[in-house]
């Protein structure tokens, strides 16, 4: 396959996705578009060998596969188009394998456990779904120094407990609590009520508590990228983008009272680019 041919399936896969994400990728240069558009790709399709797999599969099976082709985009022999593009920019951007493969330790983290007992132990996931995408994206932003890093496993952590906030009942419903059983009992609510979906002023207390978790690493990544260069700064755009969106995202979750039982709470299109635009223009003329 071409890897025109392999990029234009990324890219149509993207677009389908109607990811929050998406929209910030508008305002990358065609090149750095098109690598984030492969990688959202891989990990999408990842993720979804797990959380929605086609009628018939395995997703142990799936996992196996993915890590085989990612031996082979390394190795120089990727079948698939996902895989094939992926070869294509790893190759131009020096993207390390090591990411990668910690993306795939945590999306396989969902097969064998639907309960975190620690903050500690749901970090490591978090860290492993989000914060290496993070990683990962610093080398399309060209952007790879330790601070930098440090921003971007801060705003990994932040989007990711966002996501877990937004989509407690949702998980509840197929049987899985990520918020950390240690937190449950601290705040008196039990599991048994979190699986039926019982909104209380205990809950309340509980998910307050847990979106002040997410706050500080927001917190967190905006003191490293206070302490970046004004051209490193503007590499970080996008991710500007997306810090806006999924903290839009946290504040409407509070905002309703942690109602997080009912219809999922999400941005409309227009606020999304409203966001964007915003966010693209203060990097350009502060």
């Amino acid at each position: 396959m071409k890897a025109s041919d392999a990029q234009a399936y990324c890219t149509a896969y993207t677009k389908k996705s109607g990811s929050n994400f998406y929209y910030s990728f508008l305002f990358l240069p065609k090149a750095k578009r098109e690598a984030m558009y492969t990688v959202y790709a891989f990990c999408k399709a990842v993720d979804s060998a797990v959380d929605e797999p086609t009628a018939g599969s395995n997703p142990k099976d799936e996992l196996k596969h993915w890590r085989e082709e990612l031996d082979a985009v390394y190795s120089g022999t990727p079948t698939t188009p996902i895989m094939v593009s992926l070869a294509h920019h790893v190759k131009a951007l020096s993207i390390p394998k090591a990411y990668f493969e910690e993306l795939i330790k945590g999306v396989e983290m969902d097969l064998f456990n639907n309960r975190y007992v620690t903050f500690n132990e749901l970090s490591l996931y978090c860290y492993r779904v989000a914060s290496v995408v993070g990683l990962i994206c610093l080398h399309i932003f060209g952007v790879t120094s330790a601070r930098a890093q440090d921003y971007a496993v801060a705003l990994g952590m932040a989007f990711q407990l966002t996501n877990i906030l937004r989509d407690v009942g949702v998980d509840a419903a197929q049987g899985r609590i990520y918020l950390p059983l240690d937190d449950l009992r601290k705040w008196n609510y039990a599991e048994k009520s979190m699986l039926n979906r019982s909104y209380s002023p205990e809950f309340r207390v509980l998910m307050e508590y847990e979106a002040s978790q997410a706050h500080h690493y927001y917190k967190r990544a905006e003191a490293a990228l206070a302490g970046l260069s004004s051209s490193e700064r503007r590499a970080l755009t996008v991710a500007e983008i997306m810090r806006g969106i999924y903290s839009r995202i946290l504040e409407r979750i509070e905002r309703s009272d942690y109602q997080v039982f009912g219809p999922r709470i999400s941005l409309t299109t227009t606020q999304r680019v409203m966001i964007a635009l915003g966010v693209w223009l203060r990097s350009r003329f502060s």
